[in-house]
C-alpha cells in the first residue's frame, strides 16, 4: 500500500531563517541573552582584575566620604594605578550602594543594572515605535553596548537617562523627565543639554521651575558630606579635572578629524555649533508639535553630545548610535529614506559597531578603517543628515504626524 505525501499547507512556512528571525523579535529572549553575555564579559574582566573603570568608581566614591575631592593631587596620591575620576560629586552620592558592595558583587550589580535600564528604556519608548523596531534596534547597537560594559563605562546610564528623559517628556511627565536631565548633567553634563527640548512641549515654564528647583537641589546636594563653605571649591577642582583631561590623549570626534583642523578652536567650535542649534530649534517653532521633529532634534543633541565633547571615545558611539536608531525608523515608515540612507545604515553597522570587537574583526583590517577615520566620517555624516531632516527639510510624509497622547 502506498502513502500519499503530505500536502504541503499554504502560508505556513517553518523555516529555521524566520524562526530564527521570531526567537531574536522577542524581548524576553533577547533580555535573558544580554543578560548572561553581560555577566560573562564582567566575570571575565573581574577574574583577571580588569575592571578598573568600576575600581574608579569605587575609590573615588569612598574618597568623597571620607571628605577628600577625587581629583588632581588627591587623586594621584590616592589612587596612582588607576585613570583620572572625572564625575560631578553627586555621581559619589549615586554610585555608593555599589561601591559599598563587596568587591567582587558589586562591578556585576552595576553592570547588571545598566543593562537592565538601557532595555527598560528602549521597550518603553512611545507606542509610536513597534516592537519589531526596538528589539532591531537593541540588536544594531548591542555589539557597541558589550564593549561599553566591558569597560565598566557609564556611557550606558547616560544613554538610557536621555532616552527615559524624552519618553517622560512625550507622556507628559515633566518632572521626572527634568530630574533625569539634571542627573545626568550634574555627573557628566551631557544630559543638561536636552533641557533645550523643553521648548517643544506643553508646560514649558513648569517645566523649567522644576529645572530650577532641581538643579539647586542637586548643586547643594553633596552637602550631606561636607559644608556649604566647601562646595564651590569642590567644584572648582572637578572642573578642573575636565579642563586637564581634554588634552591628554587623541579623542574621536570632530576636533581630532583630518584634515578639518578643528582642534585649536575647540571651545568656539562646541559654543557656535551649540548657537546655531538653538537657533534652528528657535526658527522650527512650528515644528514643535510634530513628534518627528522632537525625535530628531533629540538625535542632533544625542550627536552633539559625542561629536563635539572634548573626550569621546569608541564607547560612547552607543549614546548617539541609539537615537539614530529612532530616527532611521521614523523616516523609514514615512518612506522618506533615501539610497544612501540605507547605505550608510549598514555601513555604520558594520564599521562602528562590528569592527571594534577583535573577535570578529581582525585588529588589523579594524586599524586600516581607523586611520582613515572612516568611522568618525560616517557618524559626521549621520549627525549632519539628521540635523537636515530636522531644521532645513523635513519630509513631507513626516511632518502631518499626528501628536502623542499628552502633546497636543
Amino acid at each position: 500500500m502506498t502513502h500519499a505525501a503530505p500536502k504541503h499547507k499554504p502560508g505556513r512556512d517553518n523555516s529555521i531563517w524566520k524562526r530564527i528571525g521570531a526567537f531574536f523579535l522577542n524581548p524576553r529572549n533577547l533580555y535573558i541573552l544580554g543578560m548572561l553575555l553581560v555577566l560573562a564579559l564582567t566575570f571575565s574582566e573581574v577574574a583577571r582584575g580588569r575592571h578598573k573603570n568600576f575600581m574608579i568608581f569605587a575609590e573615588s566614591t569612598k574618597l568623597f566620604w571620607q571628605h577628600i575631592a577625587p581629583y588632581g593631587e588627591n587623586w594621584s596620591q590616592a589612587a596612582p594605578h588607576l585613570d583620572y575620576f572625572l564625575y560631578g560629586p553627586l555621581f559619589n552620592i549615586l554610585f555608593a550602594p555599589f561601591a559599598y558592595l563587596p568587591a567582587w558583587l558589586g562591578p556585576f550589580v552595576w553592570n547588571l543594572f545598566n543593562f537592565s535600564m538601557w532595555f527598560a528604556a528602549i521597550f518603553t519608548l512611545p507606542g509610536k515605535f513597534t516592537r519589531e523596531e526596538k528589539c532591531k534596534s537593541f540588536l544594531y547597537t548591542f555589539l557597541i553596548l558589550a564593549c561599553t560594559q566591558l569597560s565598566f563605562q557609564y556611557n550606558v546610564a547616560v544613554g538610557y537617562m536621555f532616552l527615559f528623559a524624552y519618553s517622560l517628556l512625550e507622556r507628559d511627565k515633566g518632572f521626572w523627565a527634568v530630574l533625569l536631565m539634571m542627573i545626568s548633567g550634574f555627573t557628566k553634563v551631557y544630559g543638561i543639554f536636552q533641557l533645550g527640548l523643553l521648548l517643544c512641549y506643553p508646560h514649558f515654564w513648569r517645566n523649567v521651575a522644576y529645572a530650577l528647583l532641581i538643579g539647586a537641589a542637586l548643586l547643594v546636594a553633596p552637602a550631606v558630606n561636607m559644608p556649604f563653605a566647601e562646595l564651590p571649591d569642590y567644584y572648582g577642582q572637578w572642573i578642573a579635572a575636565l579642563t586637564e583631561h581634554k588634552d591628554t590623549r587623541t579623542w574621536m570626534n570632530v576636533f581630532y578629524l583630518r584634515p578639518l583642523g578643528l582642534l585649536p578652536f575647540r571651545m568656539w567650535v562646541q559654543i557656535g555649533v551649540l548657537a546655531l542649534l538653538a537657533a534652528g530649534l528657535a526658527a522650527n517653532f512650528r515644528k514643535w508639535k510634530q513628534p518627528f521633529f522632537r525625535l530628531a532634534a533629540l538625535a542632533v543633541l544625542m550627536g552633539y553630545v559625542i561629536l563635539f565633547s572634548n573626550s569621546s571615545e569608541g564607547h560612547t558611539y552607543v549614546i548617539t548610535l541609539i537615537a539614530y536608531q529612532f530616527w532611521y525608523w521614523s523616516m523609514k515608515r514615512g518612506d522618506a529614506l533615501n539610497l544612501i540612507d540605507r547605505i550608510v545604515y549598514w555601513a555604520t553597522f558594520i564599521i562602528v559597531v562590528v569592527m571594534p570587537v577583535d573577535v570578529l574583526c581582525p585588529p588589523g583590517v579594524m586599524q586600516i578603517f581607523y586611520d582613515w577615520q572612516i568611522n568618525l566620517w560616517l557618524l559626521v555624516y549621520l549627525w549632519l543628515r539628521i540635523c537636515w531632516t530636522a531644521f532645513i527639510c523635513t519630509p513631507p510624509t513626516l511632518s502631518k504626524e499626528r501628536p502623542l497622547i499628552g502633546v497636543q
